[in-house]
């Protein structure tokens, strides 16, 4: 530790941080544009100038605080005073002042009209660090052409002042080294690489790293001021990663939505999916019931829906009934479908859309937790020396998790290999090419990969449902299993305090559903069973809670109930539709890739006459005379808790668990693994996966672009 005095009071700080960060430390706010906690320092902007006294001596200049560490000062002589960091000082206060005037000398007046106004630092820090005489330069300022980073990030680029910001966090945290500076002096400017759109799914996080007005959101622009807005604490459910986000309403519309930081989840970044997905929810919506008469869908009223369903089940035997629940699906919902499915005594019940073969033990009664989560949790990726990826693709799958594996890779402590289809995931990857056979050779000690793991301090595997949700996909996780006990990462012979098994989902609903336990009964099918079952007419009658990704062409003649928010696949085959509420127009519970249960906010109310799921089901159980044994959310959050007690831990990873082996050999079943199929990636599209990203007339055109099909125009 050094001992050091900031503004008069002594402290003992760690030498590795920077003179900005250790006045922070002391509570003093040091102003800055270009120093991020979170990206490689640059000293570009000087605002963040303070004095150093060595040994009680004025130094003969200010000092960039961002740019020097602690342990950078020269040792204390004996009898000499400790050094002082002086943040307030005269000669501190004109420095600063001076760096401003600089600043602003080619910056135009555009507070009235920037949407950064009333949340830019340049105007906060000028307004608290600038001086009120008039400006001394007289000359015309400079003017720069806008440049084009694609649909989501708009630029006014003689706003900019040269931070290198969003520079480096292209080619630090996404990888995409895209943007940069050309020119030199005042013909310096930022822009992309021949003035094409930027090729990253975290593109939008630039936005909020700018400081001034140069970048700012395209579809946001001129909708809204920030202090119109009301903002609510929420959760992404656009990947499994469980991202914080806070949502931005203004009456009874979403705005945007923006990322909150949490260190253990997604740091302060989000995927631009989630950022701009916000358009979406305003279109394509169902706001009030439909019945199908005469191959016709029509306005009904909920009366009318409800009479029609009960008198449905009325002439339908529970076995030839079946319930899939969807990717975006809240735990409340989940509970309540479970619960209103089982008082009927329907066992074929799925959450797996994608028929992902997890959930079940070999002897199909439910498997150990253990088997369905990321189980070393989303931060200790940057503690990895050793990563295997089995069948995914984190870039597409969970953009902000492959920033995370990116940033140990950065470290350079991390090998990295892969057994799947080549993608490209802006880091190096040792390809092991396609042949699912060799997960047995890794598994049983012949390939040089179970060496590399073998002799890691922390080994770790990742498998996408690109390996599970497939028909060996029990037998591909078994091997896993087994390619975790035998290299250390699980078991007596792994670290203690470490686990490296981990699954990696694409369904934000899908862990909760797995926790309270939504998957076939004794003797029920699947989902690619319930659907096979409705295309021969042996399932009569199916309830689709938000399933859209099913193939709703092979459903033949049964009859579909669907519980959803918007007019995706499973209302265009549904003979009646009951209208729900988005995720942002309810308070829900999710549960993320490790097992962290977050609650979301209701930021907005839904269209018409739509209502929260779970009210929509618990309705519909007093019609059907199975009423369900809770009349509020609190009252069915215990009940939830009474089924799966972690529910009731919030914001809490379940930790590393148990090294007992019997958990892992109920993990899959054993089984031959079909090498005539390789591997093959759950997500084509980044920007059209779910519903609610399928109505954004945004993503569409970022899906468009990023097939490099030339955008439409109005007349067309």
């Amino acid at each position: 530790m050094t001992k050091i005095i900031i503004d008069g009071k002594e402290y003992d700080l760690d030498p590795n941080l920077t003179l900005l960060q250790a006045c922070e430390a002391a509570g003093k706010e040091i102003p800055r544009f270009c120093f991020h906690e979170r990206l490689s320092i640059a000293g570009n902007c000087r605002m963040c100038l303070v004095e150093v006294r060595m040994g009680g001596r004025p130094g003969p200049k200010p000092v960039a605080s961002c740019a020097q560490q602690l342990r950078d000062l020269p040792p204390v002589k004996e009898g000499q005073p400790l050094h002082e960091i002086v943040t307030g000082s005269p000669t501190v206060k004109k420095a600063r002042e001076g760096v401003m005037e600089f600043l602003l000398i080619n910056h135009p007046l555009d507070c009235p009209i920037c949407d950064q106004g009333g949340e830019c630092d340049l105007q906060d820090q000028a307004m608290a660090y600038g001086h009120d005489k008039l400006e001394r330069f007289k000359e015309n300022k400079r003017a720069v052409t806008e440049k084009n980073m694609g649909p989501l990030v708009k630029t006014i680029m003689t706003r900019c002042i040269h931070c290198t910001r969003c520079v480096r966090f292209a080619a630090e945290v996404a990888g995409v080294d895209e943007i940069g500076a050309i020119g030199r002096g005042e013909d310096m400017e930022i822009t992309t690489y021949l003035e094409k759109a930027v090729t990253s799914e975290l593109s939008g996080n630039i936005i909020d790293l700018c400081p001034v007005g140069a970048l700012t959101s395209k579809p946001y622009a001129f909708n809204a001021r920030p202090w119109e807005l009301k903002k609510i604490e929420s959760i992404d459910v656009m990947d499994a990663l469980g991202a914080n986000i806070r949502i931005d309403a203004r009456g009874r519309e979403v705005m945007r939505i923006l990322p909150r930081n949490n260190d253990d989840v997604n740091e302060e970044w989000i995927s631009d999916k989630t950022r701009f997905v916000w358009d979406g929810l305003k279109r394509q919506r169902l706001d009030r019931p439909y019945v199908r008469k005469d191959g016709k869908l029509t306005e009904a009223d909920w009366p009318e829906a409800f009479a029609a369903i009960a008198a449905r089940f009325a002439t339908t035997k529970p076995e030839r009934m079946a319930a899939i629940v969807g990717d975006l699906a809240d735990a409340e919902s989940i509970k309540a479908l479970k619960d209103l499915m089982t008082a009927l005594g329907v066992v074929n019940l799925d959450c797996r859309q994608d028929g992902a073969k997890i959930g079940l033990a070999p002897d199909g009664t439910r498997g150990p937790r253990a088997g369905y989560l990321f189980n070393s949790g989303i931060a200790s990726v940057e503690a990895a020396d050793a990563l295997l990826l089995i069948g995914t693709n984190p870039r597409m799958e969970a953009p902000v998790l492959n920033a995370r594996i990116r940033k140990a890779w950065l470290r350079g402590n991390l090998n990295i290999a892969r057994l799947g289809p080549p993608a490209d995931l802006n880091y190096p990857v040792c390809e092991l090419g396609n042949n699912p056979a060799d997960l047995i050779a890794i598994a049983d000690g012949r390939h040089a990969a179970f060496e590399t793991l073998k002799s890691a301090k922390h080994p770790m595997l990742i498998i996408g449902m690109g390996a599970l949700a497939r028909p060996d996909g029990a037998a591909v996780l078994a091997a896993c299993a087994k390619i975790a006990s035998a290299t250390g990462m699980i078991g007596p012979e792994g670290e203690a305090g470490w686990n490296g098994f981990n699954l990696l989902h694409t369904a934000a609903a899908r862990v909760a559903a797995l926790d309270l336990g939504f998957l076939p009964g004794q003797g029920g099918r699947d989902t690619a069973g319930i659907v096979a079952g409705a295309g021969k007419g042996e399932i009569d009658t199916l309830f689709l809670l938000g399933a859209d990704e099913i193939d709703t062409r092979a459903l033949g003649k049964a009859f579909v109930i669907y519980l959803g928010s918007h007019g995706d696949k499973g209302a265009h085959r549904a003979d009646i539709i009951l209208p729900g509420a988005a995720y942002t127009e309810k308070p829900g519970t999710y549960v993320n890739i490790e097992g962290r249960v977050q609650r979301a906010n209701r930021a907005s109310f839904p269209p018409g006459e739509a209502k929260e799921d779970w009210t929509i089901l618990r309705a519909l159980s007093e019609v059907l005379g199975r009423k369900l044994p809770y009349d509020s959310l609190a009252q069915l959050r215990e009940a939830m808790a009474s089924d799966a007690p972690h529910v009731a831990q919030l914001d809490k990873a379940p930790g590393f668990p148990p090294a007992d082996p019997a958990i892992w050999r109920a993990i899959g079943t054993a089984g031959p693994i079909d090498n005539a199929h390789p591997f093959v990636y759950p997500i084509s599209d980044f920007y059209l996966t779910n519903p609610i990203a399928r109505a954004s007339a945004t993503l569409a055109e970022c899906s468009r672009s990023s097939a490099g099909r030339p955008l439409a125009s109005a007349a067309e």
